[in-house]
């Protein structure tokens, strides 16, 4: 397909990774932060394409992933309630609480439907006056627009039988958390193109300035990540630390300025606990207080609940590029997409879930060869 294929070439992929290897003299960690850049990575084998002592570690990226098990167990509560119609996006159905997934509760009689836009949420609130609607809204930046959208809609016309259980989560505080900590590998980031589609990279350059790493704003195509890396490796190796955008034919600096103003209208930032790693200041979004008619925890009374979580999952460790999916002993085994203990193994962006799906919890030893051939398969 034009424009897909060009960036899947096994030929022009093979060059980059002989450029990285021809400038590499020391081992580097670099951490591609997005979920989809992961999946592109492990579907394609870059990481194995790529010469001994460059490793890629995989962030924390994935929205689902990083939604605290306290807001499932908050979704649950919402939707078990009699009046309510409970949206959202389908990717969240199966992501495990402390009892149960909301298919499980909606095979139990509660009414949960599958939205693709936020704003069907409003056509359904118009349809059903008598019902309350609540939307779950979560993901990075990227999909904060659309939510904020709804709110603004349904306060502009006055639905007042829609609201929203928030959680969202903003990327640039939690790649200073996984910098701050003693533990930390990292030293340069691939970083989240969608996420600057929306909202530009200038947020990122205090952090490369702060923090003496380069951050390479990144595409999601095979190439788009070899060329990434091998940016970042330039970066490292000439000792330098700014931001460059290899995905320039999608995003600027600015990102799109129209939907940033809508975020701004309708959310404000506020401290953010991430499922597996804790509490992040300043990292997610809460509704504005003119908003509180659609803030869903405050109209159901969901402030504190109780979780537990599973004592042998190691996600919050797989989103901190401390430990990988095979690094866990229930992974493959106890833990698989049917049976998921985290939801690094549930989401379609987990890493976890990117291992099970291309085989590494079969064969972990697949060798570099092996992995360009799945390449040029993918041309």
């Amino acid at each position: 397909m034009k424009y897909i294929d060009e960036y899947r070439s096994a030929r022009l992929a093979q060059s980059v990774v002989n450029e990285i290897r021809r400038i590499q003299t020391r081992p580097w960690v670099i951490m591609e932060v997005c979920g989809g850049q992961t999946h592109s990575i492990v579907k394609h084998g870059l990481d194995r394409l790529l010469p001994e002592g460059v490793e890629l570690v995989h962030g924390p990226g994935c929205p689902v992933c990083v939604t605290p098990l306290e807001n499932i167990d908050k979704a649950h509560a919402i939707a078990a309630q009699h009046g309510v119609i409970f949206c959202s996006f389908g990717d969240m159905l199966r992501v495990p609480g402390s009892s149960g997934d909301l298919f499980t509760l909606k095979s139990q009689g509660a009414d949960i439907r599958v939205v693709y836009s936020p704003l069907d949420c409003l056509k359904i609130a118009r349809a059903n006056p008598e019902k309350q609607i609540v939307f779950f809204a979560i993901g990075f930046e990227t999909t904060a627009p659309a939510n904020a959208m709804l709110v603004f809609r349904a306060a502009q016309e006055g639905t007042k039988n829609v609201s929203v259980l928030v959680s969202h989560s903003l990327v640039p505080p939690a790649m200073s958390f996984i910098l701050d900590s003693p533990l930390n590998r990292v030293q340069g980031f691939l970083g989240p193109g969608h996420v600057c589609t929306i909202m530009g990279y200038r947020e990122y350059e205090p952090i490369s300035e702060q923090y003496k790493v380069p951050i390479v704003i990144t595409g999601f195509e095979p190439l788009d990540l070899l060329q990434g890396t091998l940016m970042t490796v330039r970066q490292l190796e000439a000792g330098t630390a700014t931001v460059e955008n290899q995905y320039s034919r999608i995003l600027d600096r600015e990102g799109n300025v129209p939907a940033r103003k809508l975020v701004d209208r309708v959310f404000e930032v506020a401290d953010r606990k991430w499922r597996g790693v804790g509490w992040i200041p300043n990292s997610g979004y809460k509704l504005r207080s003119e908003f509180g008619d659609h803030d869903a925890e405050r109209l159901f009374h969901v402030g504190e609940i109780d979780t537990k979580e599973s004592s042998v999952c190691v996600s919050g460790q797989i989103l901190r590029g401390i430990k990988k999916p095979h690094d866990c002993p229930a992974f493959g085994t106890a833990c698989t997409p049917l049976t998921p203990l985290g939801a690094t193994m549930v989401s379609a962006e987990g890493a976890c879930a990117a291992y099970y799906a291309y085989g590494r919890h079969l064969n972990q030893q697949k060798t570099a060869p092996a992995a360009q051939a799945q390449m040029g398969g993918a041309a």
